[in-house]
């Protein structure tokens, strides 16, 4: 995805540097003639929604390079903002963007894989195998005798008691290998984002408002370690109840999923932003067609994030192992006792058949409302970007609630389970893509405009 991704904004440059250095090039009014043209002939033989969201990503792929960044090095890149006003996140000129671009893009596939590992580790019951937690880390049991110690350890938790009563040495070797592994995952993330960050700040290249930004995140991050030992700690408590078995709040589960979403949400937006000033705009009809597609965008991503969150408490409940039937829960399409808990707000987070259904709600709202943003815009004169992001997310939201059904029926086995929650992931990236493609460009970049993209066959 990253990849794609970067080929895509790379074609931006261009212009944004053209605009630098005050004028329009005559390669960014041929890349608007081939976008124009290619889009043109392959939308001829296309459906609607595939066709031309595929085929309007092909011709931005397509369209001719942007010069090499050895060409454009005569910009100031000592300034982090043109003398037009474009206010650049990186000095340094194209080449620092570009490393400072591809080290943040870096990370956020880093926190990536750590949410779709923590899906894994929580599916497999690893997560309450490590009964405490050190700031600095500790090397894992080498010796029989120091496996031995850490085996009795979790013997006293409540886990061990209720749910792994007679588990072997070599059967807690595995669910303690998964956690290890998720915890040193993320400290090695903390030392992968710090050492470059340090490196591009000693440089000059971190402006002062990325420098805040990315600080921030970084606190964020460090503080997911403090959030994951306390949400593994409410695990490790006796159970309310004698016939409970011991598993973590899910409102504590949902803060570390929610902190998680938030610091990949954080760096791949300001990825975008470092790699790719300015939003792809060749005509003032395309930007007024993308402020048309925006008015419904971010009311979508709305729902899709709370979706995703809605997800963490499913998970926090163990709401998937039950009503293992679609589309109706058991016999009804509302199941009883939806709001037997006191006070009403509690059955939201706490009640299984209430946790299940409203996902359910939500999961098939992001559906409807994604549909329509398509439906409603499939007419409009737009970038055709905009257009392939469109149709991307209309299929990634019927493969997502495909693996959820599946999910629920096949009774959350590991793998799906995990391909559901990065589902959940990739939906949200392809939403952060699409609204950051929609930015209204600055107006230096509107100004340099025509009214509409100008085609080869005029």
């Amino acid at each position: 995805m990253f990849r794609a991704v970067g080929s895509v904004l790379k074609r931006n440059n261009e212009s944004i540097y053209g605009i630098a250095r005050g004028s329009t090039s005559s390669s960014h009014r041929a890349f608007t003639s081939n976008v124009t043209s290619s889009t043109t002939v392959n939308s001829a033989s296309s459906s609607p929604l595939a066709g031309n969201s595929f085929n309007g990503f092909r011709s931005l792929l397509k369209c001719q390079k942007a010069p090499t960044f050895r060409k454009m090095s005569t910009l100031a890149a000592s300034s982090s903002e043109s003398k037009e006003g474009l206010k650049l996140l990186v000095t340094g000129g194209p080449q620092a963007r570009k490393w400072v671009g591809t080290w943040l893009f870096g990370s956020a596939a880093w926190v990536f894989s750590m949410v779709v590992l923590g899906g894994v580790t929580r599916l497999t019951r690893s997560g309450l195998s490590m009964t405490d937690w050190k700031f600095t880390g500790e090397f894992p049991p080498l010796s029989d005798e120091a496996w031995a110690k850490e085996f009795e350890k979790y013997k006293q938790s409540p886990e061990y008691k209720r749910v792994n009563k007679g588990m072997n040495l070599e059967d807690f070797k595995f669910i303690y290998w998964m956690e290890y592994a998720h915890r040193m995952w993320g400290r090695g993330l903390g030392i992968m984002f710090a050492l470059p960050f340090s490196y591009f700040l000693r440089k000059g290249y971190i402006t002062l408002r990325l420098g805040v930004q990315l600080s921030g995140l970084f606190a964020l991050g460090a503080g997911q370690g403090f959030i994951g030992w306390w949400m593994v700690k409410s695990g490790l408590e006796e159970p309310p109840s004698e016939y409970s078995q011991p598993r973590v709040s899910p409102y504590r589960l949902a803060a570390h999923l929610t902190s998680a979403f938030a610091i990949y949400c954080g760096l791949f937006w300001t990825a975008l932003s470092v790699v790719m000033p300015e939003p792809p705009a060749e005509s003032l009809a395309w930007v007024r067609g993308a402020a048309k597609v925006k008015k419904l965008a971010l009311p979508v991503s709305f729902i899709v994030g709370i979706t995703a969150i809605s997800g963490a408490f499913v998970a926090g409940n163990d709401a998937g192992r039950a009503f293992n039937t679609f589309p109706k829960m058991g016999d009804t399409w509302i199941p009883d006792g939806i709001f037997e808990m006191k006070p009403l707000i509690n059955n939201f987070f706490e009640n299984t058949a209430t946790v299940q259904l409203d996902h359910r709600l939500l999961a098939t709202t992001t559906l409807l409302a994604i549909g329509t943003m398509w439906w409603f815009t499939r007419k409009l004169d737009i970038h055709p970007a905009v257009k392939a992001l469109i149709g991307s997310t209309v299929g990634m939201t019927a493969v997502q609630v495909t693996l959820g059904v599946s999910t629920l029926l096949s009774y959350v086995p590991v793998s799906l389970g995990s391909a559901h929650q990065a589902g959940a992931l990739t939906l949200l990236t392809l939403m952060l893509l699409l609204n950051h493609t929609l930015r209204r460009p600055s107006p230096s970049l509107l100004k340099s405009l025509p009214q509409v993209v100008k085609s080869n066959f005029s």
